[in-house]
């Protein structure tokens, strides 16, 4: 039991008191300097506080500035596409969570540096999956957008995937633990794809085609496969090789010539092989801009180029999408910033910077890395100093509407999703230059699969409670008028 302990003597108190005085003026040190310079650099923006400790107020600003700052370009030469883009992210949670990537990574700036880095697609989620052509022109399934690619741990893609899902299916109106079983599908997916990749290296050449996809996949692909004739009759005026004007297209003729000099030097920069085909195939018949497309670029300029097909049958002609490009919401934030300046990752802030400003390239790499035989038309170009991506408009563009799904079909589809991810990760080795060894056995071994697949169930939970006030906050913002900027 307790035991009286026996009183000090006089020498001994005297020598704590010391000891604790002593303790006392090493810890009270005037730090009049260290808050001066806390002041100044918060002064300058400079971040002291990850923006996942922020207090509700402070989050707010942050949600505020962080948007603002990420649709600078957009806010100075097009106020009424930038608009046009909060307007729709206001109106839908889900568009909120496409439409604000650099607020969504700047929470987790820096994180996961022990995983193996990869290409990643940077903006992973149900509706940037789809139908696209393939080099042979038939229709393929997998990932369809590349913007935001950059290196990272390839947990990010995972995340930010899983995020979407569990979204998406909130949307769906499914309760908290089928949208749970849904992510775990999408997850279960990717180890899926990634312990097949292991096994034969399939991932240099599989691609989800009408004969070896699951069902509901082999039924869009039917679906998607549109003649080419009926296609471009909703878009042009056949016979005089015109676009037709509506609320989306804005025919853009007086520019032609102008635009021809674009695709020349598109062609050329391009390696784009015209040789085999009639002699004014790539000749520039009409340019529209296109207006109110996608979420993420909304605001952002993007024009429709018809050229002459590789006959001169008009019913053949090409209709190629020139879409700006913006950096990377990835950029400066993963843990190790990268470049594929001659194919290998580096760390270097020069290299990183050069591959940043050409923006298009970075997302044509990505689309060469990640697909085994892709769009024979992705490039890219520069128009009036900025950089354009380039792409065939196809008539085979089609996607899952996931609205549509119930919950069997969801957790089917999230799993699909997985496996196409799981390919361009596995794509991310040595075969295309971003890494030594196989990417996919390097991702394997670096995790324990049942408990990192736990842990992103968490993660996309929490983080769309998270995402799901800060939407709450963009709303009032965007009610008080903080993202208008011209006059209706």
């Amino acid at each position: 039991g307790y035991r009286k302990q026996p009183k000090a003597t006089e020498s001994r108190r005297k020598e704590k008191v010391v000891l604790v005085i002593q303790h006392v003026q090493t810890e009270d040190r005037d730090r009049t300097e260290e808050f001066s310079l806390y002041a100044k650099d918060r002064a300058e923006g400079t971040v002291r506080l990850p923006p996942l400790l922020l207090p509700k107020t402070e989050r707010w600003l942050h949600v505020r500035q962080t948007l603002r700052e990420d649709h600078q370009f957009r806010i100075k030469n097009n106020p009424e596409g930038a608009q046009d883009k909060f307007d729709k992210l206001a109106k839908s949670f889900f568009k909120f969570f496409r439409g604000t990537a650099l607020l969504f990574y700047r929470d987790y700036a820096g994180m996961d540096s022990h995983l193996p880095t990869v290409f990643t697609i940077g903006d992973v989620h149900p509706e940037n999956f789809g139908v696209m052509p393939n080099e042979d022109g038939a229709p393929i399934f997998g990932v369809n957008d590349f913007d935001e690619a950059y290196f990272a741990p390839f947990s990010y893609d995972l995340k930010r995937g899983a995020v979407g899902f569990y979204i998406a299916a909130k949307e769906n109106g499914l309760k908290k633990k089928k949208r749970r079983e849904v992510v775990r599908a999408f997850v279960d997916g990717y180890w899926e794809g990634l312990t097949s990749f292991a096994r034969d290296d399939r991932e240099k050449w599989h691609e989800f085609r009408i004969d070896n996809s699951p069902k509901m996949i082999r039924k869009l692909l039917k679906s998607a496969r549109t003649e080419r004739a009926d296609f471009l009759a909703d878009l042009i005026d056949v016979e005089k090789e015109r676009f037709i004007s509506s609320d989306e297209i804005v025919p853009h003729s007086k520019h032609i010539a102008k635009f021809q000099k674009v695709v020349d030097t598109y062609c050329e920069d391009n390696d784009i092989d015209s040789s085999t085909k009639a002699e004014d195939f790539f000749e520039v018949r009409d340019v529209a801009i296109k207006r109110h497309s996608g979420t993420a670029s909304l605001g952002l300029d993007r024009y429709f180029v018809l050229i002459n097909g590789p006959t001169n049958d008009p019913t053949d002609d090409i209709i190629l999408e020139f879409k700006q490009s913006r950096p990377s919401a990835i950029y400066g934030l993963a843990p190790n910033i990268t470049s594929s300046e001659n194919g290998k990752s580096k760390s270097s802030k020069k290299s990183s910077k050069k591959a940043q400003d050409n923006k298009a390239s970075r997302i044509v790499r990505s689309h060469d890395i990640h697909l085994s035989g892709g769009d024979p038309y992705y490039g890219q170009v520069d128009i009036d100093d900025e950089n354009f991506l380039v792409r065939e408009r196809s008539p085979y563009k089609d996607d899952i509407d996931v609205d549509d799904l119930d919950y069997d079909e969801f957790c089917e589809y999230a799993s699909i999703c997985g496996q196409a991810l799981a390919q361009t990760h596995a794509r991310s080795d040595e075969d295309t230059g971003i890494m030594e060894g196989d990417a996919e056995k390097r991702i394997l071994s670096s995790v324990n699969p049942t408990l990192f697949t736990a842990d992103v169930v968490r993660f996309a939970h929490t983080a769309t409670k998270r995402l799901k006030r800060d939407w709450k906050m963009f709303k009032q913002d965007h009610a008080l008028g903080a993202f208008q900027f011209y006059q209706q």
